[in-house]
């Protein structure tokens, strides 16, 4: 390839996924990077198997530990892909025969589809469908921004979309779901009170609403069938939870202590 890719990986306790992830990148990127929050599983032990690029360093948010990742890298390109990811086969070629011919000078970073392997199923409906990510940027075009913990790339500069899929394997079950949607409503409340964000009841009482209808009927994800009910109702659950805990940060904050 004319121009070179260094596919960075961050990762914490991913011993199920990580080799999946690995092995969809290996072989075709230029380099592999790790960045591991000290994993307390096998993580770090799969990854130095793939590549000898593998460092530690302590948690600093899904933004700045792609930041700190991309400064580690030493390709031309930067490919973001977490470790319950994976490119696939598709993604893969395209990427391979764009950057053999060269892609264009003008272009600062490519877009794609993520598709989500929930439940058993791929779905292809509703909020999670297409979630469209700009993974693949120059690296001296992009970094990583947005609000805890939802990270998003930005670049300076045009941007493609490719056609091929990056695959989510998302949550194990129900109870990992619902355990990921309470730690991540905590991180949002708090950014949210930090960046002025005061509690109103119309948030609450309208916002999980209209979130649900968003997902479950203007998007289609009755399609998706019970997998696509879950997500809706799931969806408009972590909406409300993030507005009750706003509150209960409010309300922590006036009375002069931490919320709990």
């Amino acid at each position: 390839m004319k121009e070179t890719i260094s596919a960075c990986i961050t990762a914490g306790n991913e011993e199920k996924n990580i080799r999946r992830c690995l092995e969809s990148v290996c072989g075709w990127t230029h380099e592999v990077v790790v960045v591991d929050s000290f994993s307390s599983d096998a993580t770090v032990e799969i990854c130095r198997r793939y590549t000898d690029r593998v460092y530690q360093h302590e948690w600093l948010g899904y933004i700045g530990q792609k930041n700190l990742i991309k400064d580690l890298a030493e390709g031309q390109w930067i490919l973001f892909i977490d470790a319950d990811e994976e490119a696939s086969p598709e993604l893969r070629d395209e990427i391979v025969r764009l950057f053999e011919r060269g892609p264009p000078p003008d272009i600062a970073g490519y877009e794609f589809p993520r598709i989500v392997h929930y439940l058993g199923k791929w779905i292809r409906h509703g909020e999670w469908y297409p979630d469209i990510k700009l993974r693949l940027f120059r690296k001296g075009l992009g970094m990583c921004a947005g609000r805890e913990p939802h990270d998003r790339v930005v670049v300076e500069g045009r941007t493609a979309r490719l056609r091929g899929h990056l695959r989510h394997y998302t949550y194990d079950n129900i109870s990992d779901q619902v355990n990921t949607l309470n730690r991540f409503s905590s991180i949002a409340a708090q950014g949210m009170y930090e960046e002025g964000r005061r509690f109103h009841w119309h948030d609450i009482l309208l916002r999980p609403l209209v979130r649900f209808v968003k997902g479950y009927a203007v998007k289609r994800g009755f399609l998706d069938g019970f997998q696509g009910w879950v997500i809706a109702v799931s969806s408009a659950y972590s909406v409300f939870l993030k507005y009750a805990k706003l509150r209960e940060i409010g309300l922590a904050r006036r009375a002069g202590r931490a919320p709990e």
